[in-house]
């Protein structure tokens, strides 16, 4: 059989992000199914045509990673911007239904009404399996807020993306950077994707739990998989409770800072842990949790009005926004980009240890994604020897761990 040796080397080494796009290019030969803990991976089961692995080798974001550029204002965290701002969606029901302050929601309901897109491909919560996820296609702003939150569990948004270009038309695509980043680069072999995909959003990310984690949560609960009928990990409000419906009508919920920071966050895949790109450097416009900061300075998680950190990144992304504000669909308030270190503290040790996990892996001679062009080693001037160290051996002892 002949394999596609870039995925058999990126899942080899612990390097898939999910995204799917290898199941798109090898449509016939490698499915997209779940593997322990609780993840998705790809399965080869036929021949991968050439064609379909040069498409996988140069789109892979476990192979590759989009490189940002070379304009003047790209921070080493932060990545490409045009302007640094907090806001919120007007509508207060998109405002409340959001994780943050409902700007992605309003900005896909603003493309749609406008007709810059006739379609927004996103993910929802699976009604089947309501702590899993599907790709939806939305064309109104019902559908947009049916998939509005975070979803921590693993997706696969790019799984049917040739499928999705070959419709034609005009879309918006909502994914996490590693899904963006492997957009933009498949759309250097690919034409469809300028000429139908019109806008891409993206948010930062804290990396991607296994089931394991919101199968913890839901013991904690007191139920289980098998007993519930929706299952949400964030929004309604800000930050928003986890919260189980079960079958016989009850709501059991659990507060962000718990739901993540005690179960999910402990269940990251890999490749998360050294993402140069967390924060959809990629994208046209990225947004995170404008967190305000405690007294000690730390992200306070209490519930208040949703706040957006919203990044234009390109012309495209600087036009929408401003259309959007314009129309009064998004209220926004200019922000000095220093202030994002306090209100992203996690994003930005991440950022500036990746190049001490990466050479972590190179040490023990395992394939790494290519981070060119992404800023990996201004990032890592700001961290310390003590740190710098202390993460290379910790990439180390993950690898051995592995291996045993």
């Amino acid at each position: 059989m002949a394999r596609s040796r870039t995925v058999d080397r990126v899942v080899g080494g612990n390097l898939c992000t999910g995204c799917g796009l290898c199941a798109s290019a090898a449509a016939s030969a490698i499915e997209m199914e779940d593997v322990a803990p609780g993840y998705v991976r790809p399965v080869q089961k036929g021949d991968v045509p050439a064609e379909a692995e040069r498409v996988i080798a140069e789109a892979c974001p476990g192979a590759k990673v989009n490189a940002w550029g070379a304009s003047d204002d790209v921070h080493p965290y932060w990545g490409p911007w045009r302007s640094i701002n907090t806001g919120y969606a007007t509508d207060d029901k998109v405002r409340f239904e959001g994780a943050s302050g409902g700007a992605i929601s309003a900005l896909l309901i603003h493309a749609l009404a406008t007709g810059l897109v006739d379609r927004v491909v996103q993910v929802r919560a699976d009604p089947r399996a309501p702590t899993q996820n599907f790709v939806a296609t939305s064309r109104s702003r019902e559908d947009v807020l049916a998939g509005a939150g975070s979803r921590y569990a693993s997706s696969s948004p790019l799984a049917n993306i040739d499928a999705i270009l070959d419709e034609g038309g005009s879309i918006a695509f909502v994914g996490k950077p590693c899904d963006v980043s492997a957009l933009r680069l498949l759309g250097a072999v690919d034409v469809r994707v300028a000429r139908h995909v019109r806008l891409m959003l993206s948010f930062f990310c804290g990396g991607v739990p296994s089931r394991a984690g919101v199968q913890s949560i839901l013991k904690a609960l007191g139920t289980t998989e098998e007993d519930i009928v929706a299952f949400r990990y964030r929004g309604q409000g800000w930050p928003g409770s986890a919260a189980a419906t079960t079958r016989d009508g009850q709501v059991l919920e659990m507060s962000y800072g718990e739901s993540w920071g005690d179960y999910l966050a402990k269940e990251v895949q890999f490749r998360c842990k050294i993402c140069p790109d967390a924060v959809g450097g990629s994208a046209d416009i990225s947004c995170a949790d404008a967190w305000y900061g405690d007294e000690r300075g730390y992200p306070s998680f209490e519930e208040q009005d949703g706040r957006s950190l919203i990044i234009p990144r390109t012309e495209t992304g600087e036009r929408v926004l401003r259309e959007a504000v314009e129309v009064g669909v998004i209220a926004l308030q200019a922000l000095p980009i220093s202030d994002i270190d306090l209100m992203q503290p996690a994003q930005a040790a991440r950022k500036r240890l990746v190049r001490s996990r990466l050479s972590g892996l190179r040490v023990m001679l395992q394939p790494a994604p290519n981070v060119a062009g992404v800023k990996v080693s201004e990032a890592a001037k700001r961290a310390s020897l003590t740190e710098q160290i202390k993460n290379a051996a910790g990439t180390v002892r993950r690898v051995l761990s592995r291996r045993r």
